[in-house]
């Protein structure tokens, strides 16, 4: 299935096809570093010529015997394993981010050469991985890295994690390069990635299943900050994208969530001017990618229909790409991944007896809520050169359209309120209250939107608009449902509300003001 896609958006493919790692800053240094001089990375008289040989051939040369290409490999992360050992990751090299002149380079190898040396065996490291990848006389990243008769993983897979656990205190270059590099060599023992060469001799996948949850941990923990780490994982998360197993380590790990939050974060950071820079566009665009590789196991994933359908963040994180259109490239992939979920159906894994049943059209229900429609309208008007765009656009509409005419005013109403992401229209009047205000005490009479309402007030991520109309509901509640006043303080809304009469927004200050006063007066009708 995924093979049809590709082919058909070749384009997101080829970016996740060739993640590549990016230049060293101390490069210029590589061809300087004196292996004998370094005696603490306690490398034999065998070792250090490997280092030397490797230097004088060609790659596909020293990669073109499986026991030579496994010893080299392991050479190199023995250099890694003993130069964080000795506080490589911390010196003068983790300080660079832009590409050295020759004599600064030259300068950090007397600074500090171990931070050369790592530099340099994460560079080689991954130039071995990309190579393999592209095949060289049968030898595969699989029969370099998984050895013996029952093909383990190499125990010296553990220093690429160690530079990882290094955090925000360590190298930048090296967490993203070392963090790829060991994202391509765990994804080689995965089941659903071998070929019919790879079949021929035996890769334990179970050897790879620790490092894969300890990676996944890490990149999960990435995308948890707010700060300029996330960037780091971007390049492995998109390679564990590539295989079935990682991408459910992942949903697991409560991935999609962190996803969908860098992604509404990345989203409100410029929705002021309505301006992206070009690095925030491209983050934007990669982690959607990841969104949109996962909305293909929606079908056969509970699992992950139920993560997409946490909190609405997902679909209002996507929406919210579709509205503001920071580039093309990202809304091809947001409206697709829209579509996808527009279109997904729960039969082939259904929901526990007794859930909420989670397809196409609960999914239909939130992105109404969270305001697609408006926005599948505008781009209707724009001219797009990419047909993709065009055949979801056109999709997206009928399928809104129809689910929308299915749906009551109070099942709009309730849909949005439980996304929590509110917008000014005809649910939020009066008349609607009047003829409705009874509906919130729900079919349990837990007055759960009630609820949530007011839970939207304590939300410090609430914009200022949704909270507005949290306002001005539960004001509206109050007024027209019978002792609704005492329901609402004794649920706490009050104290929630009367902060925000102090609120520096004019809109938000008056609702907060109006809502108190209905709160606390019998007749409002004489005061309004």
């Amino acid at each position: 299935l995924l093979l049809q896609v590709f082919a058909r958006r070749s384009f997101d493919f080829l970016t996740m096809s060739t993640v590549s790692a990016p230049t060293s800053p101390v490069s210029h240094a590589f061809p300087h570093i004196q292996w004998d001089a370094l005696n603490s990375l306690r490398l034999t008289a065998q070792e250090t010529a490997l280092l030397r040989m490797a230097e004088t051939n060609p790659i596909d040369y020293t990669l073109a015997d499986s026991r030579d290409a496994s010893m080299y490999a392991r050479v190199l992360l023995k250099l890694l394993a003993e130069a964080c050992s000795a506080g490589a990751g911390t010196g003068e090299v983790s300080t660079y981010t832009d590409k050295c002149s020759d004599e600064q380079a030259m300068a950090a190898l007397d600074l500090d050469p171990l931070g050369v040396v790592t530099h340099y065996a994460l560079t080689k490291l991954n130039e071995i991985i990309t190579t393999l990848g592209s095949g060289v006389s049968g030898v595969t990243v699989a029969s370099v890295f998984y050895v013996g008769k029952d093909g383990v993983l190499v125990d010296q897979w553990k220093a690429l994690l160690r530079i990882l656990n290094k955090g925000g205190k360590g190298d930048a270059y090296a967490q993203k390069v070392a963090s790829m590099s060991l994202a391509k060599i765990l994804i080689a023992s995965c089941p659903s990635q071998k070929t019919a060469e790879s079949k021929s001799r035996p890769i334990s996948y179970a050897s790879a299943v620790e490092p894969l949850e300890a990676l996944t941990a890490w990149i999960v923990a990435q995308l948890k900050n707010a700060g300029p780490l996330v960037g780091l994982c971007i390049p492995a998360l998109t390679v564990l994208m590539g295989a079935y197993e990682s991408r459910i380590f992942f949903v697991k790990a409560g991935g999609i969530k962190y996803v969908a939050r860098q992604l509404r974060a990345g989203s409100k950071g410029s929705t002021d001017n309505k301006k992206f820079g070009q690095g925030s566009v491209q983050l934007l665009y990669e982690l959607t990618l990841c969104l949109w590789i996962l909305t293909y196991e929606l079908n056969s994933s509970q699992l992950v229909r139920a993560d997409f359908a946490k909190d609405g963040n997902p679909v209002q994180a996507l929406v919210d790409l579709v509205s503001l259109a920071p580039r093309e490239k990202v809304v091809r992939v947001a409206l697709s991944s829209l579509s996808n979920l527009a279109t997904c159906t729960a039969d082939e894994d259904p929901a526990p007896a007794g859930s909420t049943r989670l397809d196409g059209k609960h999914f239909l229900s939130e992105m109404i809520a969270c305001g697609l429609m408006k926005a599948v309208a505008l781009l209707r008007d724009r001219q797009f050169t990419d047909p993709d765009i065009v055949e979801d656009v056109n999709s997206l509409h009928k399928l809104l359209t129809e689910n929308y005419k299915e749906m009551s005013r109070w099942e709009v109403y309730k849909n949005e309120v439980e996304s929590g992401h509110l917008k000014w229209g005809s649910v939020h009047t009066e008349a609607f209250f009047k003829e409705n205000a009874r509906m919130i005490e729900g079919q349990d009479g837990d007055f759960h939107l009630l609820k949530v309402l007011i839970a939207l007030l304590s939300n410090s991520s609430s914009d200022e608009e949704v909270s507005a109309i949290a306002c001005y509901d539960i004001g509206e509640f109050v007024r027209h449902y019978p002792n609704g006043r005492a329901i609402a303080k004794r649920l706490g809304a009050k104290e929630l509300v009367m902060p925000l009469i102090e609120h520096e927004n004019p809109e938000l200050q008056r609702h907060a003001l109006q809502c108190v006063s209905k709160i606390m007066v019998n007749n409002w009708e004489y005061v309004k």
